[in-house]
């Protein structure tokens, strides 16, 4: 498993994060797939801080609000391209 992490700037702050960053876990399949979401996350302009890591990452919710995303929640975001 490989993740993508990104923060997502439009979300952070209210809603569910309110007074919080809103961080993105993408879990991928191989290092391919992460590429992709990867690039697609660079292509948006409400992302930012995008990062390929090996570990499942750990955010303190004290300051963040992670979720955690699959391609059956997203699949557009596992399509080389997409935004």
């Amino acid at each position: 498993m490989v993740y993508v992490t990104m923060t997502d700037r439009c979300m952070s702050g209210w809603g569910p994060a309110r007074d919080k960053i809103n961080k993105l876990i993408f879990e991928c399949a191989d290092y391919e797939e992460a590429q992709i979401v990867a690039a697609n996350a660079e292509a948006r302009s409400d992302q930012m801080y995008v990062n390929i890591c090996e570990r499942r990452p750990w955010y303190s919710p004290a300051r963040y609000f992670a979720q955690v995303k699959t391609k059956e929640e997203y699949p557009t975001w596992y399509k080389a391209g997409a935004f």
